[in-house]
């Protein structure tokens, strides 16, 4: 099996493309679609295993990724990881600016050192990365496009209070680098996931796993989405049809945000999910409600 994927073959052929966070959820789908479509790719994470188990997947149906391990709330090592990149790989023609993690929490148990690590996790090693990979290369190479993952952060996130300031400030980061990057060739959006179907959920506490099966039922479409609705998103403002949009914010979400109180959702299964992704898994606590 491999990745079906919905854009043309070729779409990213001779280009090279960094994937942070690219050893384990929408990253690691994001890289098998972006490889199926000519890409190669530049895997980034923390955990060194897990890029090589998605380098090793990747090699398996033909296709080329380099590895590369990088704390991106270190500053010298992005330098060094994005030095790395463009030695091994020749060039970066994109960036997907995905890594990121929270834990679920209130704000009155959120200690400031719990606080810190969220908010370097998401915005500041996302801001560390772009800057690099625009200084490095794309400021005088021609540009290229980046994509930073933000969060359905538009009515706040309570219950994860300093993931949802993290992914505001990415978001302001986005309009402000689409402006001053802009005639480098570079162009600067955002996408922003809504609920989306991943195994790293079976690690969060039951309260927020009863949480989001709450939400599913009371969701617009009354299902999650998948990885690899989020990824086509990626794929799409990577790509030369998104040529002119810049600083913008792609929602991939369901219609979440737009629940209003006064307005009661239907049941109903007539919002069919995208999954290209061969690989994809979904959470043992969702696939025991389908038993």
């Amino acid at each position: 099996m491999s990745y079906r994927s919905i854009f043309r073959p070729g779409l990213f052929e001779g280009q090279s493309i960094v994937v942070t966070g690219g050893g384990s959820g929408i990253g690691r789908c994001t890289a098998h679609e972006l490889v199926s479509l000519g890409a190669q790719v530049a895997l980034v994470g923390r955990s060194i295993e897990k890029v090589e188990s998605v380098q090793d997947e990747i090699s398996k149906v033909g296709g080329i990724a380099t590895i590369h391990s990088c704390d991106i709330r270190d500053e010298d090592a992005v330098k060094a990881t994005v030095a790395d990149i463009i030695k091994q790989q020749g060039a970066i023609h994109g960036l997907v600016n995905n890594a990121g993690g929270q834990f679920p929490a209130k704000l009155e148990e959120i200690s400031l050192k719990g606080w810190e690590a969220v908010i370097k996790t998401n915005l500041t090693g996302g801001f560390l990365f772009a800057r690099e990979c625009y200084t490095q290369w794309m400021k005088e190479n021609g540009g290229g496009p980046i994509v930073n993952m933000v969060a359905d952060m538009w009515n706040s996130m309570p219950g994860m209070g300093h993931s949802g300031a993290a992914r505001k400030g990415m978001l302001s980061f986005t309009e402000t680098a689409a402006i001053e990057w802009a005639a480098a060739g570079v162009r600067v959006n955002s996408i922003a996931p809504g609920m989306i179907v991943s195994s790293g959920m079976d690690t969060y506490p039951d309260w927020w796993k009863d949480r989001v099966k709450a939400r599913i039922a009371s969701h617009p479409v009354k299902r999650m989405g998948t990885e690899s609705e989020v990824s086509a998103g990626i794929v799409f403002l990577l790509s030369e049809a998104s040529a002119f949009i810049t600083g913008t914010c792609l929602r991939v979400d369901g219609g979440a945000p737009n629940i209003r109180m006064n307005w009661d959702m239907p049941d109903h299964k007539n919002n069919k999910p995208f999954n290209g992704f061969h690989l994809a898994e979904i959470p043992a606590f969702l696939r025991e409600d389908e038993k």
